[in-house]
């Protein structure tokens, strides 16, 4: 006879590594994930400590919304710094361990016999090359980090749960050899939307994100170049950092766009849902993507996205021809905006229907998610409160009509 195990109403200790927190000046979306996530778990009452590297003006220690975090390390050495931390019990006391694999994990399942769980929102198998370069020190640790994440960090974790969030991302590991009924899909929540300004008036697009190179803004800024006849009071904003803004600015001004396009920097969430609120397309040109928060995002505020098809969970969080516009290539991506930008009443339908789309997504039902996870891991019941079922158009499995967001989704 099987038994149920135990339902222990005290919290879980849960140890999470992760290179970068939400205040590194490259964090994105990925680290905005982790914290509506690790919020939700301290509300259910679960101690949370996490390990990540230090930047200019981060503290070694702090607590931030009752999460202790603990930075040492830089981006390289911030995994040998947590391995020693583990090691020598310097970590505090865990029952299970989140490892953040963001191309390079921690190998945390070969520090401790604690339960991990690995969170991966994509593989990068195209990035490693884009940010490393093409010289040959660039390819060969392109080809040193693709092989341990392809091949080495799924057989380190053969016997471990992952969670990612998307279909396409589970397919993708998947296909690296991790089990099909070891993935657990848990998707990005949406908060509500916060008043904007209205749309605009004038033609807007509205690039939100890291200038890092597999975002591919340029790819925006080539389209608008391209529509300035078809468009002529067309503009594109570009919010966001990184440490590829200059090249973004040398294509604006090689292209002779300097007075349609403004790269904002760093925006607060108020000028966020402005902006989103303001523009007519956003433009998701990435080459990968987990899931894409922006874009449900923008839906919230009625805004379509156009973004490749190939681009990973983008093309699980667009839906096709109802939220939304995939595209097959740049050529292909500047026709999609165009179709939408020619025609009001397309933008206006695929407006209500994005908007309707981000009303299934909370981050309340994300963490909710994330901690049955977690609690079945480490060996514990999760506990009886219904969860709601989230069904959407599964866009990666043949004869499938939908996917449903629950913790075997991807296994069922």
């Amino acid at each position: 006879m099987t038994t149920s195990p135990p339902t222990d109403p005290s919290g879980l200790r849960v140890l999470v590594l992760s290179w970068r927190d939400s205040g590194h000046p490259e964090g994105g979306g990925a680290e905005l994930y982790l914290d509506h996530v690790l919020a939700g778990l301290v509300r259910a009452g679960h101690v949370i400590t996490v390990l990540t590297a230090r930047y200019p003006g981060s503290e070694r220690r702090s607590e931030v919304g009752g999460v202790r975090v603990l930075r040492a390390g830089g981006r390289f050495t911030v995994y040998l710094r947590a391995a020693l931390r583990i090691l020598l019990r310097r970590a505090g006391r865990f029952d299970v361990v989140v490892d953040v694999q963001n191309g390079m994990p921690f190998f945390a399942r070969l520090l401790t016999r604690r339960p991990v769980v690995v969170l991966c929102h994509h593989v990068h198998r195209e990035q490693w090359s884009i940010a490393l370069g093409t010289g040959w020190g660039g390819r060969l640790a392109a080809r040193v980090g693709w092989w341990v994440e392809s091949w080495l960090a799924p057989r380190a974790f053969r016997r471990c749960r992952y969670v990612t969030v998307s279909v396409r991302s589970a397919d993708d590991l998947v296909a690296l050899g991790v089990d099909r009924d070891r993935v657990t899909v848990v998707h990005n929540g949406a908060p509500p939307p916060r008043a904007g300004t209205g749309r605009s008036t004038q033609p807007e697009l509205l690039v939100l994100g890291r200038l890092v190179p597999h975002k591919q803004v340029e790819h925006a800024v080539r389209s608008l170049a391209a529509l300035s006849g078809r468009f002529p009071d067309l503009r594109l904003t570009v919010a966001g950092q990184g440490w590829w803004e200059q090249e973004i600015r040398d294509e604006v001004h090689r292209l002779g766009l300097t007075s349609r396009v403004e790269l904002t920097g760093f925006v607060d969430e108020d000028k966020k849902h402005e902006l989103l609120s303001r523009a007519w397309v956003l433009v998701t040109p990435s080459v990968k993507e987990g899931w894409g928060l922006c874009v449900i995002e923008a839906a919230a505020h009625g805004t379509p996205t156009v973004a490749y098809r190939s681009a990973g969970g983008v093309a699980e969080s667009v839906l096709h021809g109802s939220t939304g516009l995939l595209a097959e290539d740049e050529a292909d991506l500047t026709e999609q905006i165009a179709e939408l930008l020619g025609d009001a009443q397309l933008r206006a339908t695929m407006g209500r229907s994005a908007t309707t789309h981000a009303r299934g997504f909370t981050w309340t039902r994300t963490a909710d998610r994330f901690e049955d996870v977690l609690v079945t891991a480490a060996g514990r019941r999760p506990a009886a409160v219904p969860r709601p079922v989230l069904a959407i158009p599964s866009p990666s499995r043949p004869g499938d009509d939908l996917i449903l967001l629950d913790p075997e989704a991807v296994g069922s």
